[in-house]
């Protein structure tokens, strides 16, 4: 059974960082693509950072570049998101989901199985 399962989340003050995990069982992270996605209340859920099956490459929102990165550990099968000088804007809560036939992209819709999600709150 494919499964994803969340972790990390929590509050943190803007310019504070955060690193979510998602840890991965019934299937190996290196040959599916793996995402992250959010949603904050009243919008429309969205990529955040997307890792490719095909060889490991990342894709990152525009509001999230140079702050956010991806990066997938084989070994503990899980891929995590580290969330430097975080902003208020960035509270949400946030997915993870994988794919075995996507090769790449970082749209919700594509994605086929998702974890229940964590809350990441960016207050003062």
């Amino acid at each position: 059974q494919v499964q994803v399962v969340e972790s990390g989340g929590g509050l943190v003050q803007p310019g504070g960082s955060l690193r979510l995990s998602c840890a991965a069982s019934g299937f190996t992270l290196d040959y599916y693509s793996i995402g992250w996605f959010r949603q904050a209340p009243g919008k429309e859920r969205e990529g955040v950072s997307c890792i490719s099956s095909v060889d490991g490459s990342p894709e990152y929102a525009d509001s999230v570049k140079g702050r956010f990165t991806i990066s997938r550990d084989s070994a503990k099968n899980t891929v995590y998101l580290q969330m430097d000088n975080l902003k208020r804007e960035d509270t949400a809560v946030y997915y993870c989901a994988a794919d075995s036939l996507l090769l790449r992209g970082c749209v919700p819709n594509m994605y086929d199985y998702w974890g229940q999600g964590i809350q990441v709150t960016v207050s003062s």
